[in-house]
């Protein structure tokens, strides 16, 4: 199984530059005005890109798209800082290449800016673990 799931991680990888190719060609495609059986053509090509996508997906694959989110540096690469007070410290502001993960592995890291100059961001609340409830109420029931 570990041997199948590294060709699968290779033969993705591998791919990810042409779904991106693919990715720029139809966003130029459809930032031009095109004649009706131009757009149909395009319209055909994203028909085909999604279809890529629901393989990946259905090996597992997910795309890494982080516009907005915390930068992780895990999963990030930042290539570039942007001063935006509007904005948390340490966001991500622009996506210029997504990454992917498959399962718990990064395939390729998400290329972005990062944001400064704004307000740090508040820490996460910790969430209550289930096993934690659990054993309240056991407690709770022995007394």
């Amino acid at each position: 199984i570990a041997e199948r799931e590294r060709a699968t991680e290779k033969l993705v990888t591998a791919l990810l530059p042409v779904v991106d190719d693919i990715e720029r060609a139809i966003d130029h495609a459809r930032s031009q005005e095109l004649a009706d059986d131009f757009k149909q053509f395009v319209d055909g090509v994203d028909a085909v890109h999604a279809k890529l996508l629901d393989v990946f997906a259905h090996e597992g694959v997910e795309p890494i798209n982080p516009k907005g989110e915390a930068f992780d540096p895990l999963e990030h690469q930042a290539v570039g800082r942007v001063e935006d007070a509007s904005q948390y410290d340490e966001t991500v502001n622009d996506v210029y290449q997504k990454g992917y993960r498959m399962a718990d592995r990064i395939l390729r890291s998400a290329m972005v800016t990062v944001t400064y100059g704004g307000e740090k961001r508040p820490a996460p609340e910790p969430e209550a673990a289930p096993e934690d409830a659990t054993a309240d109420t056991a407690e709770s029931t022995e007394e």
